[in-house]
């Protein structure tokens, strides 16, 4: 039996399934710089197969897996010529169909500058009990649902039309590299009303009726750039990860270090100080045990004063800690030692439902890496792939 805390059994009630581990052969989504690809693997996670390209040459930020159907697949695409949208497949990949109403602000009045979603960067299924339901987050900063399995969207005004949204998300000559965008965008498997997501830049927000009204989330954390290092909002989170079977633990990766929150204390506390001194605890990508609300994995970045987005001395390596980020234990055997100028990116590390449970990330050299037992050992698994945006797990039919 897969190892679960005790406080996360206390919260298992209409997410049982999320505490069985799976058994079923191992399917990757990755989605790069230029295009889709599917990886399968066997079920002895040993022999891995690339499917693909899918839409080659066209920006793909997100593929996912519908959970609740098991089938439904949404992809997240810029492409050439129909420019930011959303696609869905039905036949695991092989067939794809654009949205007909995708993420869009809606039109100015004459005369008033408005917003152009410039890419449609995260997706995230709705709540187990609202089939059908999907949230896209956009850049510029933008949160949207769809409620027929991603045919059309509408733009969630509660947050896209607050009056304080552009205090919050700050302007565009403030954004990072790439945009500034909505991501991490996480339901609570006890409520559909309660959403969480974040803004890089801008911070965390919480809603708790459903995305009608939202209110900033971000005691304890830094922000760069602000007389007060810890601002009501303007941070810069990353990665974002609510636990499913404890949903009241929070972990976030943020431009300013590797933070844990636990609700009952209502503020975030800076666990990446107990990395060691010589990595730091900047990054993008985290990922959380399926079983363990206190384990989780993290991939430093050299995040020094130019921001130069590589591995820390070009020396890539994983760290993993199992008692919450009280302390972390470095995992690269497997990794190249030496000379490696790639990162990791916010969507490129994941985890499976297997026991030992899989790690897997996509590098920006268009590597895949995957490990069977926890991050102990690594092995490159897919070579010579575009820029990696992002890897899921899926267990798509075969």
């Amino acid at each position: 039996m897969p190892r679960t805390t005790e406080a996360a059994r206390g919260t298992m009630t209409g997410v049982g399934a999320m505490y069985r581990h799976s058994t079923e052969p191992v399917t990757l989504l990755v989605s790069t710089r230029k295009g889709a690809f599917i990886v399968r693997g066997d079920k002895a996670r040993a022999k891995w197969k690339v499917e693909g390209p899918i839409m080659l040459g066209n920006i793909v930020y997100h593929m996912l897996l519908d959970p609740r159907d098991g089938q439904t697949l949404l992809m997240a695409a810029r492409t050439g010529h129909l420019g930011p949208t959303v696609f869905r497949s039905t036949d695991g990949g092989a067939t794809w169909k654009e949205a007909t109403r995708p993420p869009m602000f809606p039109k100015a009045p004459e005369g008033q500058d408005g917003e152009t979603v410039q890419h449609v960067f995260w997706l995230s299924p709705g709540h187990d009990l609202e089939k059908g339901v999907w949230y896209a987050g956009s850049s510029p900063p933008g949160l949207f649902r769809s409620l027929d399995n991603g045919e059309t969207w509408d733009g969630v005004a509660g947050f896209n039309d607050n009056p304080l949204r552009r205090q919050w998300v700050g302007s565009l000559k403030d954004a990072p590299p790439g945009g500034a965008t909505v991501h991490s965008i996480r339901v609570d498997p006890r409520n559909p009303n309660h959403i969480i997501f974040g803004v890089s830049v801008g911070g965390v927000f919480e809603s708790m009726d459903r995305g009608h009204t939202w209110h900033p989330l971000n005691n304890g954390s830094r922000a760069d750039f602000y007389p007060d290092p810890f601002p009501e909002f303007g941070q810069d989170p990353h990665n974002l990860q609510m636990h499913p079977l404890l949903p009241d633990r929070l972990y976030q990766q943020n431009h300013c270090g590797t933070y844990r929150m636990d609700r009952a204390e209502g503020v975030w506390t800076r666990i990446g100080e107990n990395l060691p001194k010589e990595v730091g605890d900047i990054g993008f990508g985290m990922a959380l045990h399926p079983f363990d609300p206190d384990t989780l994995w993290v991939f430093p970045m050299d995040g020094t004063l130019v921001w130069p987005r590589t591995n820390v001395a070009g020396r890539p390596g994983a760290f993993i800690s199992r008692n919450g980020g009280k302390s972390w234990k470095r995992q690269d055997r497997g990794l190249p030692r030496s000379q490696a100028w790639w990162t990791v990116k916010r969507q490129a590390l994941t985890t499976d439902r297997h026991d030992p449970v899989g790690v897997y990330f996509g590098t920006t050299n268009g590597e895949i890496y995957a490990s069977d037992d926890e991050g102990d050992t690594w092995t490159s698994i897919v070579q010579h792939l575009p820029e990696v945006y992002a890897v899921e797990v899926a267990e798509l039919p075969r």
